[in-house]
């Protein structure tokens, strides 16, 4: 007998997420089930053993952990962003929180479930014309000129810039002094200087803005 895959559907639009719920019933490989979103749903899906989570916001993926903070990695939940504007921007943060789909609001029922299907049996998915963005960001983040770029166009010192990684994996100021043989407050103080130069309020969008920049968007 085929195994069915798990999927939790916590779409904050409840037209959408009835009728993502109804199209991937009629699949003998889902079992399905539907909830409201909301920042305390991760011990709801480990209960449920939940193989896949259909979501249709980056603000609803931001309140579930998908990739384990410190660097390490690992992925919590494999997730598909649904009904999503054709934006690159939203994209890149999309994957950068560990979504594997990205499907956009045009797509049909039959690609929807594709991607539902396909994220459940380890694949990632996305629009084909956002697979050359993906190689050009990698290229980026190993690339040194693109960093002296970033440098000149943030005014960020050298030392900032080398943070910006660590602060992408998500690890806190007493992580990363450790990683460079800092005082926690050292780091403080950089972090402080970035958020004020970039722009921004926050670590989450310091990560957004410089993938913003470093792609031109």
């Amino acid at each position: 007998m085929e195994s069915r895959a798990n999927v939790l559907i916590l779409c904050c639009n409840r037209l959408l997420r009835e009728s993502v719920g109804r199209i991937l019933s009629k699949k003998t490989d889902f079992g399905v089930s539907t909830a409201n979103p909301g920042p305390n749903r991760q011990a709801e899906i480990t209960e449920r053993q939940v193989d896949v989570v259909v979501l249709d916001s980056i603000s609803a993926l931001r309140d579930i952990v998908i990739i384990e903070p410190e660097g390490s990695g690992k992925r919590v939940n494999n997730c598909v962003l649904v009904a999503m504007e054709d934006d690159q921007k939203s994209f890149l943060t999309a994957i950068r929180l560990g979504a594997l789909g990205y499907v956009l609001q045009d797509a049909s029922a039959v690609e929807v479930v594709q991607a539902v299907r396909s994220v459940a049996q380890g694949e990632a998915v996305c629009p084909s014309r956002y697979v050359r963005l993906l190689y050009d960001y990698f290229l980026s983040r190993n690339s040194s000129a693109p960093s002296n770029h970033l440098r000149a166009r943030l005014s960020l010192t050298r030392r900032e810039q080398q943070l910006i990684p660590f602060i992408e994996r998500g690890l806190t100021n007493k992580e990363i002094a450790n990683q460079l043989n800092l005082s926690e407050q050292t780091v403080k103080n950089h972090v402080h200087r970035i958020l004020r130069k970039v722009g921004v309020v926050d670590r989450l969008s310091v990560v957004e803005a410089v993938q913003t920049q470093a792609m031109g968007i």
